[in-house]
């Protein structure tokens, strides 16, 4: 049973927790479920008393974002590795950085998967002054870690796009296969590969149904150290403390 709007219920309402309420909504039901109307009756309030916490549909998807990249930093103040005080470093500090922000955001990812194609394409519609600030911390974070390692200006933007590229194409490729038969436990017949001529297409049908076997995590980590191998070296192994900004 909803619970009814009133002066109680309102005075609980908050930014994060509207954000909170519309995030498992998606993560539930998927970004088309996603109204006013319908938050508002998950919050148990009317459609009006949201317009405090976000004037619409459009700024309601960017409050997506804005969740999933506070959520995105929080995870990463949780898990900083700070610098050892004495030995050898496994390998540059910068690199290991870009490791570990690439495995939160894809823990992140998977949490919310029906999130991750939004924030692959909202933030390009809107100038990078006018984005969620979640969004502009962990770009500055990201940006600083290049920083301290010594690159360049124009070096570190080149780093920083390959990075971010590479990270939301691998989850992407691996989060958006649609399924065509959650019932049907033959992954061929599950991802409605049978519709494909075998004859015609016997590599994706061979190969699409390993994605739900292989090492996602793995897969893009190797990845990423394969891509930064053919980056430019960094001029410093920079004295780097690490954290999130």
């Amino acid at each position: 049973m909803v619970e009814q709007d009133g002066p109680e219920r309102r005075a609980r309402l908050s930014r994060p927790l509207v954000l909170a309420a519309a995030v498992a909504l998606v993560d539930r039901e998927g970004l088309a479920a996603l109204t006013m109307r319908r938050l508002a009756a998950e919050l148990g309030v009317e459609s009006m008393a949201l317009y405090r916490y976000t004037p619409g549909k459009e700024a309601l998807l960017d409050g997506l974002i804005e969740a999933y990249f506070t959520e995105l930093n929080e995870r990463l103040r949780a898990t900083a590795v700070r610098a050892p005080a004495a030995g050898p470093s496994p390998g540059p500090a910068w690199r290991a950085e870009l490791r570990r922000i690439a495995g939160a955001f894809a823990a992140v990812a998977h949490e919310h998967p029906e999130i991750l194609p939004l924030v692959a394409t909202r933030p390009l519609s809107v100038p990078v002054a006018r984005r969620p600030a979640s969004v502009l911390q962990l770009t500055e974070h990201i940006l600083a870690v290049l920083g301290r390692a010594g690159f360049d200006d124009a070096t570190a933007l080149t780093v920083y796009r390959a990075f971010v590229a590479w990270n939301l194409g691998c989850l992407l490729v691996d989060k958006r296969q649609v399924v065509d038969n959650p019932e049907e436990p033959d992954p061929v017949l599950r991802l409605g590969l049978h519709r494909l001529p075998a004859a015609e297409y016997p590599r994706l049908r061979a190969l699409v149904p390993r994605f739900a076997d292989f090492d996602d995590a793995g897969e893009l980590l190797n990845g990423l150290d394969a891509l930064l191998d053919g980056l430019p070296a960094a001029p410093l192994d920079a004295f780097y403390g690490g954290g999130a900004s």
